[in-house]
């Protein structure tokens, strides 16, 4: 390993998380703030309300593209990981170059396809008279950016793979700051409004992209970017996308989720409804962020030691991380049914949205205390390259269970607002308990398996 990285092969498995999931976990804090600032400095223009809900409508979108994103990079990342395991560094080039091609390619359809077809997608996701006009000045610009949007989040697993989390922090953290200092800039000095925040993103991850491949390309990095592996090799490409299916499903679905919720809450609760939804996708992304700092932390030690067949070192760091995991959602499902207009006020003060989302949280994250489990189980079958399992239950709460229950519950229960977000908690316990039966089974019975096989 290279001297400035972390051996993962050895030494404390505690010690080791807690090295690596520390700079992630903040670069998820500073991820949230990186996304959520925008929102507080919307809620406070002028319209705040509406513009809020615009840029909700606006918002699945930017899911789906960050969901590319997730596809190369964390289906890419963890294959490299396991052949640096192998000490097949080579291959592992092979596999972050080829990742790296790939994201130019999908960066460039993606921009071409949501610039001709932006105003009929957000009229279908839910947009109003009142709401279209901020959603389309948030997008436009927002899509010119989707090159640096992917090389600055589909690249950046590469470096935290390697035990450079440090060096992944700060890339979260330079695009993050710069955010924060443009926005009031943009929006109140220079009185551009939502396009002003779109620029202030799109400038941020230019600058994150920047720094991304300087040190991929550069000296420090132990795999780096090269010519010789541009060109997509087939046979590559198709594992990379097997591995990454999973997280693409997981944020993609997420995307359709909030399109239909959009459009359910604006039939039963109009904007308002839309708005409170806009706060409460922010507040999920405070609680899942640092849970995936602590799974991006834990990636890394996971994948190098199933490919270094040091399989007691990858049942330990498990045990570690879902631990951690279920213990901080817990946390947080208590903070959100005790104190859920703390969390509305750091978005909006207006008093009818206050009380509409304050309402809507008890309900919304009902089953978040076990969600932890899920995410943890689900991340280390990606860490452990087990593809098709990752895929089964990113699809069964989202597509089996959630996106049904949002059109069927509502039949049956004469409160349509209340059915429509019941069926949020619903999914969650119902997908983390099939999740961590199969993870269980796995564990027991397939990790066991290999390791006798090693021996």
């Amino acid at each position: 390993m290279n001297k400035n990285s972390p051996d993962l092969g050895s030494g404390n498995v505690g010690n080791l998380l807690f090295k690596l999931a520390t700079p992630a976990i903040i670069a998820q804090i500073v991820n949230v703030l990186y996304n959520i600032v925008d929102r507080i400095f919307i809620g406070r223009m002028q319209n705040g309300a509406l513009a809020m809900a615009g840029v909700g409508i606006a918002f699945p979108v930017i899911i789906i593209i960050s969901a590319f994103s997730a596809l190369i990079g964390m289906g890419g990342a963890p294959l490299a990981a396991i052949k640096m395991g192998e000490n097949d560094n080579d291959s592992a080039e092979k596999i972050m170059s080829n990742s790296f091609s790939v994201i130019v390619i999908l960066s460039i359809i993606l921009t071409t396809v949501f610039l001709i077809f932006k105003n009929s997608i957000l009229w279908k996701f839910g947009a109003s008279n009142s709401t279209i006009g901020f959603a389309e000045d948030y997008l436009t610009i927002y899509l010119i950016g989707t090159l640096f949007v992917l090389i600055s989040l589909g690249m950046n697993p590469f470096i935290n793979t390697q035990g450079f989390a440090k060096t992944g922090m700060i890339t979260v953290m330079i695009g993050a700051l710069i955010n924060i200092v443009l926005d009031p800039l943009f929006i109140f000095v220079l009185n551009l409004g939502v396009k002003g925040v779109a620029i202030a993103t799109v400038t941020s991850q230019c600058i994150s992209a920047i720094w991304v491949l300087f040190f991929l390309l550069g000296k420090k990095s132990i795999i780096k970017i090269r010519k010789k592996y541009l060109v997509p090799n087939k046979k590559v490409v198709l594992s990379i996308i097997l591995l990454g299916i999973s997280p693409f499903v997981m944020q993609s679905t997420e995307s359709l989720v909030l399109i239909l919720l959009n459009s359910k809450l604006q039939t039963y609760g109009g904007d308002l409804a839309v708005g409170a939804m806009t706060i409460m996708s922010s507040i999920m992304q405070i609680i899942l962020l640092p849970i995936i700092g602590l799974t991006q932390g834990a990636q890394p030690i996971i994948s190098y030691n199933f490919g270094a067949k040091k399989i007691e070192r990858v049942k330990s760091t498990f045990k570690l991380l879902i631990l951690c995991c279920i213990s901080y959602t817990i946390i947080m499902w208590g903070s959100l049914m005790l104190l859920p207009k703390l969390f509305v006020n750091i978005f909006n003060s207006k008093p009818e949205l206050v009380a509409i989302t304050s309402w809507s949280i008890r309900i919304y994250f009902a089953g978040i205390g076990i969600f932890g489990a899920q995410i943890a189980c689900q991340q280390t079958f990606l860490a452990l390259g087990q593809a098709k399992s990752s895929l089964i239950l990113a699809l069964l709460r989202k597509i089996v269970l959630l996106i049904p229950l949002i059109f069927i519950l509502p039949l049956f229960i004469e409160d349509k607002l209340f059915a429509v977000l019941f069926a949020e908690p619903i999914a969650d316990i119902v997908g983390s308990i099939v999740t961590i039966i199969s993870f269980t089974i796995f564990y027991k019975k397939t990790l066991n398996t290999i390791e006798l096989s090693y021996k």
